[in-house]
């Protein structure tokens, strides 16, 4: 099946397969993807293309957490099953993923999708089906205003992280400050969180430039940003046109910081710079990957050793990690009789959850779980420092 990636054990299950499922589940009077044995969820991500490192890490992250619970014999006895699909970070490619996943393979609950326009374009489907939306990978208001009882964010927003980046450079006397984003709704989310930040100190953003999505198309934005001679430019793109833009900034002698919002995927911007990284910011809404002093990150780090020991630790598959258990507490506490509008009560009960030193809480007024923002540096061999 073309487009059709799976890393759950559901390898290549015929469509009499799905309707069986469906027609089990109907039968045992739960929701759609859940079985005596077994719960399924969905997601669309970039696995492949120019943002594949995002989706990649989010997933697998999320897989060895999952992979964890399920040695253990799953929540409640039921197995967690993860379905996922590639969108390429294509809204459209990620509509037609969502339909299929709620109608054709009939899920429980949606998982970790990655990016805002790509959120974006399910979230009318997921809304009109009534199928919880979990830990997507973004930080756009849009998942956040107007409230939506189905959508649950674990990340702190792009204005929470625009805020800390924009009181860090104007504490530290930088002022002029420029904005490089992507022409789309998860750029404009960032450049109105620079707005608001900046308005908040009765200034005014000096000058900013754009690039496509999927593209490294960024010489315009270079040069009109250079032409302001910005004492900072705060990036808003993914990880290969965020380097492009730095590579051609710092050739064509401009002399500013760059930071980027956690988006970016700090490990694949470091990998995509090389010497170029040194002193680029990245902000994080996850703890620091390898702080052994902090209990969910070892965690993590074993169950990554266990599932994916040849892939490096990223706050991407930290976030992945983190998602999925908070998810899997919230399936916790819905109980045995699980169904959706369980799952929901469920997670709305984390009112103080501490996942290992990271703090949610979620409530039925409230489903954005963390506002936790750092501020990380690459430094020297592409390694981070606070």
């Amino acid at each position: 099946m073309a487009g059709y990636l799976d890393f759950a054990g559901y390898t290549g299950r015929c469509a009499l397969g799905v309707a069986m499922l469906v027609i089990a589940s109907v039968a045992h009077g739960a929701d759609a993807g859940v079985r005596p044995d077994a719960v399924l969820l969905g997601q669309s991500a970039a696995l492949a293309g120019p943002a594949a490192a995002l989706g990649t890490e989010m997933r697998d992250g999320a897989l060895a957490y999952f992979h964890v619970v399920n040695a253990g014999g799953g929540v409640n006895g039921r197995k967690i099953e993860l379905r996922s699909l590639d969108d390429g970070y294509e809204p459209d490619r990620a509509a037609a993923n969502t339909r299929k996943l709620i109608e054709a393979d009939g899920v429980f609950a949606l998982f970790g999708y990655v990016g805002t326009p790509t959120s974006q374009a399910a979230l009318p489907i997921l809304t009109a089906a009534k199928v919880p939306f979990f830990g997507a990978f973004t930080g756009a208001e849009l998942l956040r205003e107007p409230f939506n009882r189905l959508v649950f964010n674990l990340r702190a927003s792009y204005f929470d992280e625009t805020e800390k980046m924009v009181d860090h450079l104007v504490t530290g006397g930088k002022r002029k400050i420029a904005v490089f984003h992507q022409n789309d709704s998860f750029g404009q989310a960032g450049l109105s969180g620079v707005e608001n930040a900046m308005r908040r100190r009765n200034l005014k953003i000096a000058a900013a430039g754009t690039v496509e999505r999927n593209t490294t198309d960024v010489a315009a934005a270079v040069k009109t940003i250079g032409a302001a001679k910005p004492d900072a430019v705060i990036m808003i793109s993914a990880y290969r046109s965020c380097a492009e833009f730095v590579r051609q900034a710092k050739k064509s002698g401009m002399v500013a910081d760059f930071l980027n919002v956690s988006f970016v995927g700090a490990k694949a911007l470091a990998g995509e710079l090389g010497a170029e990284g040194y002193g680029v910011m990245i902000s994080q809404v996850v703890p620091f990957p390898w702080a052994q002093s902090i209990a969910v990150v070892k965690e993590y780090q074993r169950a990554m050793a266990a599932s994916f020991p040849k892939s490096a630790l990223s706050f991407t598959s930290l976030e992945g990690f983190l998602a999925a258990k908070v998810f899997a507490e919230g399936l916790r506490r819905a109980g045995r009789d699980l169904t959706r509008a369980k799952l929901i009560a469920g997670l709305e009960a984390l009112r103080d959850y501490d996942a290992g030193g990271f703090s949610v809480a979620f409530s039925p007024t409230s489903h954005n779980g963390s506002r936790f923002v750092d501020l990380t540096m690459i430094g020297k061999d592409g390694k981070f420092i606070h």
